[in-house]
C-alpha cells in the first residue's frame, strides 16, 4: 500500500510556493485568487557559477483560480519587479488584501 506524501512542499509566508521552470505560484489553488510570477529576465550570479541565474524582472499577477472566466478576465492586479524578493512580497501584499476582501 503506498504512503500519501507527508512533507510539506516551499512555503513563503505559510502559503505555498510551486514552481514549474519560469513560472511560479504563490498561493492556494482552492482559494479564490493566486499569485503567477513569471521570471522574464535573469543574469549570471556569479563567474565561479555561471549555471546559477539570479532573476532581474520578474512579472507579477493576481489571477482568479475562477476556471470559467476567460483569460484575460482572471488577472486582477500586474506589475514588474526588478528582483524575486520585491515580487514575492508584493504578491503576498496584494494576495492578502485580495482574500481578506473577498470574505
Amino acid at each position: 500500500m503506498p504512503k500519501a506524501k507527508t512533507e510539506k512542499g516551499l512555503t513563503y509566508k505559510g502559503k505555498p510556493l510551486v514552481r514549474n521552470k519560469n513560472t511560479i505560484y504563490y498561493g492556494n489553488m482552492s482559494d479564490d485568487y493566486v499569485a503567477m510570477l513569471q521570471i522574464l529576465d535573469t543574469k549570471n550570479f556569479s563567474d565561479e557559477f555561471p549555471d546559477m541565474k539570479m532573476p532581474m524582472k520578474v512579472s507579477v499577477q493576481i489571477l482568479s483560480t475562477d476556471a470559467e472566466m476567460s483569460p484575460k478576465d482572471r488577472v486582477k492586479k500586474k506589475t514588474e519587479k526588478a528582483s524575486l524578493y520585491d515580487a514575492l512580497k508584493i504578491a503576498s501584499i496584494w494576495l492578502e488584501r485580495i482574500l481578506e476582501k473577498d470574505e
